[in-house]
């Protein structure tokens, strides 16, 4: 498929039968492996695809190129997902040289047993490597979200490949919004990283960008603005909208009950955005996702073996490991004899820079009418 880009064809593959991505982060709708040629004067190949497409991927490459042969592969990351094929393709294309930096040949050795030392060029921050008309620019984003990461700028097309940046989940032949499987991502997989993707942006803004070419998910194309801001918003931590998360694990319903309270609260005293999430049974990535998305989160867990519930546990570990901070946070308790579950889960989130609700819900067994007022008067505080 060609781009709107000149010379620059699509060679990647959708995955339909991938249930989990990374292992971990449910992808019903797929998920999409994108490499990318530029035919020149000399010709790149622009990353691999995962193992189970190597067929897919080399016959799409060989019909781009019309019984050409590629000058280069570049590898600007290095999971498998994009690097598996590596090897086949040396095979393939036996004259072809490997473009990468330093930790890329590191991790081709790790995985493959040879650091291709023979055909490869090791580029650096900056350098440039001349196609033709093509002069690619390479821009390094460490630990955006593997330390080896790079990005390519082709100043003649004004096209950034940027690695797992602006990618989504999803599949190309699914049609669908951009920005929720996009969140998901990005908080998932890059989200630790904010000062990491500040970086490159700041470095990828002194350019003039007319599309991104992702590894996953579609090309961008037309006003940027939109990707750009989110992406600047989610790096800095700062919440999208406002509204409220509340997110609950409930064993007999009544701290779920707690939950619903609290929500209709809400809603009367004028807060539009109230999203409720059960931890036990919803995608945690959509959970977790939300808690970035929105300005203020509340978390209704009960006290269980004298400590927290798993899924509120989990839940908690998988906002701080991704430095959740700038948001308002509540919290409510169950608890029949002994409800420590309010202390624990701030003690939870330690140093992040939060700022916790003055009104706490203390609920034991049941909701009673002082629950109830506890609940009301936390639906207060956070309207205002």
């Amino acid at each position: 498929m060609k781009l709107t880009a000149k010379d620059t064809y699509y060679v990647g593959v959708n995955d339909h039968e991938i249930d989990l991505f990374e292992g971990i982060y449910k992808v019903p709708n797929g998920v999409a492996y994108n490499s990318y040629v530029i035919i020149d004067e000399k010709i790149a190949v622009m990353d691999a695809v995962d193992e189970k497409f190597g067929d897919e991927w080399i016959a799409k490459i060989k019909s781009v190129l019309n019984g050409r042969q590629p000058d280069y592969i570049i590898i600007q990351h290095m999971e498998p997902d994009h690097s598996a094929n590596a090897l086949r393709f040396a095979e393939e294309y036996p004259s072809v040289k490997f473009v990468g930096n330093t930790k890329t040949f590191v991790m081709l050795s790790e995985y493959f047993g040879t650091d291709f030392a023979d055909r490869r060029v090791v580029v650096g921050d900056g350098d440039m490597l001349d196609l033709g008309h093509h002069k690619l620019h390479f821009v390094f984003a460490p630990m955006v979200h593997w330390p080896e990461v790079m990005v390519t700028y082709d100043g003649y097309t004004n096209t950034i490949f940027s690695a797992d940046g602006f990618g989504k989940f999803g599949a190309l032949d699914i049609d669908e919004p951009w920005d929720d499987e996009a969140r998901r991502y990005y908080i998932g997989i890059v989200g630790k990283y904010g000062k990491q993707v500040e970086a490159a942006l700041k470095k990828l803004t002194t350019l003039k960008i007319d599309r991104i070419c992702p590894l996953h998910g579609p090309v961008l194309e037309g006003d940027l603005s939109h990707y750009l801001n989110l992406y600047g918003t989610w790096a800095s931590y700062t919440p999208e909208e406002e509204g409220v998360v509340i997110a609950y694990a409930s064993v007999y319903g009544h701290t779920k009950k707690a939950a619903e309270l609290l929500a209709s609260e809400l809603k009367s005293a004028g807060c539009d955005k109230v999203i409720i999430h059960d931890l036990a049974r919803d995608d945690r990535s959509v959970c977790v996702a939300d808690a970035f998305r929105y300005s203020k989160l509340v978390i209704a867990g009960i006290t269980y073996n004298a400590s927290l519930f798993p899924p509120v546990r989990e839940f908690i570990e998988n906002l701080t490991e991704r430095n959740y901070q700038k948001r308002l946070v509540g919290f409510i308790e169950n608890g029949t004899w002994a409800p420590v579950a309010a202390r624990l889960m701030q003690e939870r989130f330690g140093k992040s820079n939060l700022t916790f609700a003055e009104n706490v819900v203390k609920i034991r067994s049941a909701l009673n009418d002082e629950s109830r007022a506890q609940v009301k008067a936390l639906a207060s505080e956070l309207a205002k």
